[in-house]
């Protein structure tokens, strides 16, 4: 465009003598070489300005089809991308779930392993010494409780079974019938765990240990990878002793049989 501005300025600068010259004639302005002079000019001058601009569109249009290929083009990557990224969390989420399974079976195989050997010991212990309590129930529960407290597991379970048996209207029964549960418990016997917890449940509905009977009842089937009892046990506990310790921890095996179960 600046070679036609130069062009321009020329012929407007030789135009007043062209005009003069043109005024000396008398001629014809088709025969005036004048005007076919000024003519031609803007008829070259017009070619050039269309060939300027045809180029430009060309360039222009080079670029476009440029840059919408270069967009096809990384449109295309992404969403390559995007399928590969996909695929990839079908894959690891289906590794996920294979990997969880297989952990679920061992750990019921060695649950019921667990199980197995309590028993097969059981058969082969030395039976477990006879615990005499002392005298009123209190004391007898005290002395139980102890042996509890001790550890000594075996002996604890024999004593709360000989204070039931001696004493079954004692206002301690349903305490006592609980840790009963308990000594099994804390010694993995979960299939013998859950009948001691549900006598409480059963026998004793008034108690104030009935929520942490319900709790370990469901702690038991969760052991036992019973889930739907487990689950429903648990939210029992919740939604019956929601404001008890016993309901807060049920609420928390939940979220955790949850997270657990996907």
């Amino acid at each position: 465009m600046t070679v036609i501005g130069d062009v321009l300025k020329v012929v407007l600068k030789s135009l007043p003598i062209m005009l003069l010259a043109g005024c000396a004639t008398t001629l014809a302005p088709e025969e005036d070489p004048v005007f076919l002079k000024l003519t031609d000019l803007e008829s070259r001058l017009i070619r050039m300005e269309r060939v300027i601009d045809n180029q430009s569109l060309i360039e222009m249009a080079t670029r476009i089809d440029r840059l919408q290929s270069e967009i096809q083009g990384v449109r295309g990557d992404t969403e390559t991308l995007t399928f590969q990224t996909h695929n990839a969390a079908e894959r690891e989420r289906d590794l996920y779930v294979d990997i969880d399974g297989r952990v679920q079976e061992l750990e019921l195989t060695v649950s019921q392993l667990q199980i197995a050997i309590s028993e097969f010991l059981a058969e082969g212990e030395e039976p477990t010494p006879v615990i005499l309590l002392p005298g009123s129930d209190q004391d007898a529960y005290r002395a139980a409780y102890g042996l509890l407290l001790e550890s000594r597991y075996d002996e604890a379970a024999s004593a709360l079974e000989q204070f039931l048996a001696v004493f079954p209207s004692s206002p301690l029964a349903d305490n006592a019938q609980y840790w009963l549960g308990e000594t099994l418990y804390v010694r993995r016997q979960y299939l013998a765990a859950l009948p001691a917890f549900q006598e409480v449940v059963d026998e004793y509905p008034g108690s104030s240990k009935l929520p942490d009977a319900l709790l370990k009842i469901g702690y038991c089937h969760y052991e036992l990878q019973q889930w739907n009892a487990a689950q429903e046990t648990l939210q029992r506990v919740v939604r019956e002793f929601s404001s008890t310790t016993a309901g807060r921890m049920a609420k928390q095996r939940l979220e955790r049989l949850m997270q657990e179960q996907g």
